[in-house]
């Protein structure tokens, strides 16, 4: 993955500039005001104590060459090195005040002196200059570690990670460019075109960061042309060498996080079609079985009452009218879900809140249901929670009718309470519990009872011959949730289930 760098102005300079730019002018600046002052200074202290051992002179010279050279690298350690040789020459070497010198001795050791000043002062600068570069190279290994694990354990978006790279690099705005092979008027210029695939390729927009619109090749100041098809525009800061490295490894990053996103949006996509697919699957079982079985029932109580050759009495006749009612309701309510749960996996669904208290929707709710399977507990007064009421009539309906069907013979119990520890999401909330005392779910398989087309009986408790294809409980789930609030499942003291709704409570006016 190749990554070339454009630049159209700011270009790195030379060895010596990037060595002055490696120690620093500040740095040079004060070892070559050190190098003039320090060693005078050292004459003068040693004068004024009357200190004339040539030897020990010399080596506070060496240290002060040392010293300047660890400040400001090699040229001032030379300037210390001359000028401290030359006043050891004038001020310590026999004859003193004067630049001749009587030993031949003296001459040697002052220019094995001048050169040892200047070798530990090349030595000091060099050290200190790898060290500066070792430092860099770490700095640009722990930006590059940092991007390349952000890509990597986050789902970051490209204006987030175009933002990190703004940062590193000290640029005012960066762009990304995808190259989209077409046939129109506009193409990049030639510096930044990639190889054409088809037609000759326009640029468009990925990912901008910074306060200005997206750039324009014309109106940045550094380019770069990543893998052919992405362009990393740039406006502002500096581009030295340490920058183009950087800028070359932050493109090649760039198209790994555009490739992430691409793979993470192909997942969503297969996902969404194998829900879809399953979805259909399940349809079509449902048409197949549960749907026909009341259509069969309504067709042959139609057919009988049509018959002339057969005469029913007025009891039979009443029988089979209430069988077309009961599976027209039942048809119809099979319908709802299937309608319903499509419209909470296409994301389709709008509740219009306001406040409602649990009784308001019983009577709807409970239409069908005989009522002395019902026991309604709920207090009088209650806070108003925040509800569609359509959409809380369905998931009380729903939830009774399955603890109906799967408690034959027990009361279904209404209870609802709110109060301090009952919250959702952090607001204040009420419950309302659908209490039954059937067979109960094992505690393995309570989240499996809201999947669509999921039945109890699939889940490990007996089928007791009712039709259904497990959608009442996945619609009540995705309504409630729909409105803020949230269904789960519980065992029941004693045995059953227990379904509770939590809503948030209404916080506008009462109604």
């Amino acid at each position: 993955m190749a990554a070339t760098g454009v630049l159209k102005q700011g270009e790195a300079g030379g060895p010596e500039e990037a060595a002055v730019r490696g120690i620093g002018r500040g740095r040079v600046l004060a070892g070559v005001i050190l190098a003039v002052l320090l060693p005078p200074a050292v004459e003068i202290l040693v004068t004024m104590v009357g200190y004339r051992n040539f030897a020990m002179i010399m080596l506070l010279q060496l240290a002060v060459a040392v010293a300047v050279a660890a400040v400001g690298g090699l040229w001032p350690a030379v300037v210390a090195a001359v000028l401290g040789s030359s006043l050891l020459n004038y001020f310590s070497a026999e004859p003193v005040g004067s630049f001749s010198i009587a030993d031949p001795s003296t001459l040697f050791i002052l220019l094995v002196f001048l050169a040892v000043a200047c070798g530990v002062g090349l030595a000091v600068g060099l050290a200190t200059r790898r060290a500066q570069e070792a430092a860099q190279a770490g700095a640009e290994a722990r930006a590059l570690n940092e991007l390349a694990l952000r890509i990597l354990r986050s789902d970051d978006t490209l204006e987030s990670f175009l933002d990190k790279v703004r940062a590193k690099l000290g640029a005012d705005a960066v762009t990304l460019l995808e190259a989209v092979p077409d046939d129109g008027p506009q193409p990049p210029p030639a510096a930044h075109r990639p190889a054409a695939r088809g037609g000759a390729p326009r640029w468009q927009v990925l990912a901008s960061s910074g306060p200005q619109p997206p750039l324009a090749h014309a109106a940045a100041d550094h380019a770069a042309v990543v893998d052919g098809n992405y362009t990393l525009l740039l406006r502002g800061g500096p581009f030295s060498g340490r920058h183009k490295r950087l800028l070359a490894s932050f493109g090649a990053f760039v198209v790994a996080a555009r490739e992430r996103q691409q793979l993470v949006q192909s997942r969503q996509d297969n996902i969404r079609l194998t829900e879809g697919n399953t979805m259909r699957t399940s349809i079509l079982r449902a048409v197949s079985h549960d749907l026909r079985t009341p259509l069969a029932g309504i067709k042959l109580a139609v057919s009988s009452l049509r018959q002339e050759e057969v005469s029913f009495s007025l009891e039979d006749e009443r029988e089979l009218l209430a069988t077309i009612e009961d599976y027209t309701d039942r048809l119809g309510h099979l319908v709802d879900n299937l309608l319903d749960m499509s419209r909470i996996t296409a994301d389709a669904v709008t509740p219009h809140l306001r406040g409602l208290a649990w009784e308001h929707v019983l009577q709807e709710a409970l239409r069908g249901v005989p009522p002395e399977r019902i026991r309604n507990e709920i207090a009088p007064n209650l806070p108003p929670v925040e509800a569609d009421a359509g959409m809380l009539e369905r998931v009380v309906a729903n939830l009774v009718e399955n603890a109906v069907k799967y408690a034959p013979g027990a009361d279904i119990v209404l209870q609802a309470r709110t109060g301090a520890g009952i919250a959702v999401h952090g607001r204040p909330a009420g419950e309302l519990r659908v209490v039954d005392h059937g067979r109960g779910v094992p505690p393995s398989a309570l989240l499996d009872l809201f999947l669509p087309f999921q039945r109890m009986d699939d889940a490990g408790t007996a089928k007791d011959g009712r039709s259904g294809i497990g959608l009442g409980l996945a619609v009540a789930k995705g309504f409630t949730e729909a409105m803020g609030g949230a269904l789960t499942a519980e065992p029941t003291p004693g045995g059953g289930l227990t379904m509770v709704v939590t809503l948030p409570l209404w916080e506008g006016e009462q109604q």
